[in-house]
């Protein structure tokens, strides 16, 4: 990826915020040309999704990398909200857990669901990002 195009825009849903400062160092250094916000946990999450899905829906993140494990809504009532609420209904944002969850449960719940693409175990890697987002 160049400079020159658009950014790629991902939305970090996790509780942890260490986690996410590490995460965004890890993505920006993987990925060139990244605009990324973070919620600390799902409710805010879908609250800022409905505002652009409201205002201009191309704003949609490209990507969302949501944790499981949060207070107020977790990973699971995000998907649920998201897919009750339509927020993405031409599918621009590719959905993917970034879990420390190592219970086999969690990772089949999420392939579960067709919104989620994969299931990525934490701790997150440069390496991992770039598969992720097929980075070269």
């Amino acid at each position: 990826m160049t400079t020159t195009s658009k950014p790629v825009s991902i939305l970090l849903v996790d509780d942890d915020e260490i986690n996410n400062f590490i995460s965004i160092k890890l993505i920006k250094k993987a990925v060139d040309n990244t605009a990324i916000s973070a919620c600390l946990n799902g409710r805010f999450a879908i609250e800022e999704l409905v505002n652009i899905q409201k205002h201009d829906p191309a704003l949609l993140p490209d990507f969302i990398l949501l944790d499981i494990n949060m207070p107020i809504m977790n990973g699971w009532e995000f998907l649920d909200e998201y897919k009750r609420l339509n927020i993405d209904p031409l599918g621009k944002s590719k959905i993917y857990i970034i879990s420390s969850s190592v219970f086999s449960n969690d990772i089949n719940k999420a392939r579960s669901y067709p919104l989620v693409k994969n299931f990525i175990s934490k701790p997150l890697s440069v390496e991992k990002i770039k598969e992720l987002f097929n980075a070269n």
